[in-house]
């Protein structure tokens, strides 16, 4: 049986809908926050991460000139034609690895700058910086560091302008705990050049260091310091 339709003369006799119902008629407020990521999405994040992981491995002991995406593809267990699904090219694989991994790297180091708050001295300050970067450097997620050293030329110019920005912003955040020292007298050289020598020193590490030798990276740091901060 068919319900008759309404004519507007039987809906002016209905009542007018209260607070209630005119609530009703709200839309659900959406949650704060970001939506969580579906399934389809966390394998598609897991994955990119992966290649990237790979990738900067294979750029390392092969080479980026040496490396084809199919080398890539076949080290994370894919078809060679996977990685475009994620990276348009070769070259946007290596600059997000650079890329990527430096913006990593500030938001951690921010993290630990955070954590030991405005007000600890500056020599405390250089010294998480150190360990941070020795983490960086040398620790489970280390391989963009030495990618970039060492390809850092087969970028793009505008993919270098791009990476630039991000380690100058990594960089500049050691600036005060160096001007702080060297005003007190810890640090004998420019802090704007001291800074070069630091990181030159630092980022050599990758090349020398290993865990088996039994130099532990809290260790390391404290080498570090006692090599770049005068005590008296």
């Amino acid at each position: 049986m068919q319900t008759p339709k309404r004519t507007l003369s039987s809906s002016a006799a209905e009542p007018e809908p209260g607070p209630a119902a005119a609530a009703s008629d709200v839309p659900a407020r959406r949650p704060r926050g970001r939506p969580r990521k579906t399934i389809t999405e966390q394998d598609d994040g897991n994955r990119r991460r992966k290649l990237m992981d790979k990738a900067a491995k294979l750029f390392l002991t092969k080479g980026y000139a040496a490396t084809s995406t199919r080398d890539i593809a076949a080290a994370v267990g894919m078809h060679s034609g996977s990685p475009y699904y994620h990276f348009k090219s070769k070259s946007a694989l290596l600059h997000a690895v650079m890329s990527e991994g430096m913006t990593a790297a500030l938001e951690s180091q921010q993290e630990v700058l955070d954590r030991l708050g405005p007000d600890a001295p500056p020599h405390e300050q250089l010294r998480a910086l150190v360990r941070h970067h020795f983490e960086i450097l040398l620790g489970p997620r280390s391989g963009f560091i030495p990618v970039m050293l060492y390809e850092w030329r087969s970028l793009t110019p505008a993919q270098r302008r791009d990476v630039a920005r991000i380690k100058d912003a990594y960089e500049a955040a050691w600036m005060p705990a160096l001007q702080a020292l060297a005003h007190a007298g810890a640090l004998k050289a420019e802090p704007a050049v001291a800074r070069l020598f630091i990181f030159g020193a630092l980022n050599w590490a990758v090349s020398w260091f290993s865990p088996r030798k039994g130099l532990s990276l809290d260790a390391l740091s404290e080498q570090a310091m006692l090599l770049f901060i005068h005590h008296d």
